[in-house]
């Protein structure tokens, strides 16, 4: 009887080995949400999209995402944003029936929570919902683009004085008596005086005043934002707020639409100027 030659007998052996691991590998995951999370439930989180550096202003409002498709359906987020800051997240669509209605219960209120705790998309998977955590950063995503092209048209909307036209009451604005409201301001002592410096989420903002006779002849930021689109924000906004501050005699001026960061470090900051020179 002829023996197989232990070279060949090796051979196919690892010929066999090696046909199982490629089955193994070419195998579709199962179709059950539950099962196909759990499987890629260790996600890392999201790539960090700072707002910081120069983004874009949110503009207040509604908006709502696009629609992301997922294995198991589809995630679409809405936002409201307010003060240019996102108050309320919520998934108008996601995934239905079956296991989808229990993980999505769990895991749609968490990244609700986490949108609105991230200020963007920068949020993790929720574990055991790998699908829908994916679609609805998506989503999320595609509405912060939205909120942030909103943010850019108002801010483009210069010239209108949407913001630094601030109402100056009745004209006597650097009076001692304030006409009409009742909140009676002291008068400002002459000279220069500087605000303290306010620090916002895109960089300090300090402002500066000039009083003559009792009046505010003079307003300018000798501190903001700077880098990126904070330039273009911080060059639009802030010659608005001077004009509003001399124009008022106070810091009863409105916010810049697509600055509101901006203007509200330089409100805190003229405030703080006004103190100072007695008002």
């Amino acid at each position: 009887m002829r023996k197989s030659h232990p070279v060949r007998r090796a051979v196919l052996a690892t010929a066999a080995t090696v046909s199982g691991i490629v089955l193994l590998l070419t195998l579709k995951p199962g179709s059950d949400q539950g099962s196909a999370d759990a499987a890629g439930s260790a996600v890392p989180p999201a790539a960090a999209q700072s707002p910081q550096g120069g983004a874009q202003a949110l503009g207040d409002g509604t908006v709502t995402g696009d629609a992301a498709q997922t294995e198991y359906g589809a995630v679409q987020v809405r936002l409201t944003v307010s003060g240019g800051k996102i108050t309320k997240a919520e998934a108008v669509q996601s995934p239905k029936g079956g296991q989808s209605d229990q993980i999505n219960a769990n895991a749609v209120p968490k990244l609700n929570q986490a949108a609105v705790a991230a200020q963007g998309a920068e949020i993790d998977a929720v574990s055991g919902a790998t699908y829908t955590s994916t679609g609805y950063k998506k989503s999320l995503q595609s509405a912060l683009d939205k909120a942030k092209a909103a943010g850019a048209a108002g801010a483009a909307e210069s010239g209108g004085g949407s913001a630094a036209d601030a109402s100056a009451g009745d004209g006597s604005a650097g009076s001692g008596q304030g006409g009409g409201g009742g909140n009676a301001r002291a008068a400002l002592e002459d000279g220069t005086v500087t605000g303290d410096a306010v620090q916002t989420e895109y960089g300090a903002v300090q402002v500066r005043i000039t009083v003559e006779g009792g009046k505010i002849t003079k307003a300018e930021a000798v501190q903001s934002p700077k880098g990126g689109q904070s330039d273009r924000v911080t060059n639009q906004s802030v010659p608005r707020l001077n004009q509003a501050v001399v124009k008022t005699g106070g810091a009863d001026v409105d916010a810049v639409s697509g600055a509101t960061y901006t203007s509200a470090g330089y409100k805190k900051s003229l405030q703080s100027a006004l103190d100072q020179a007695g008002g």
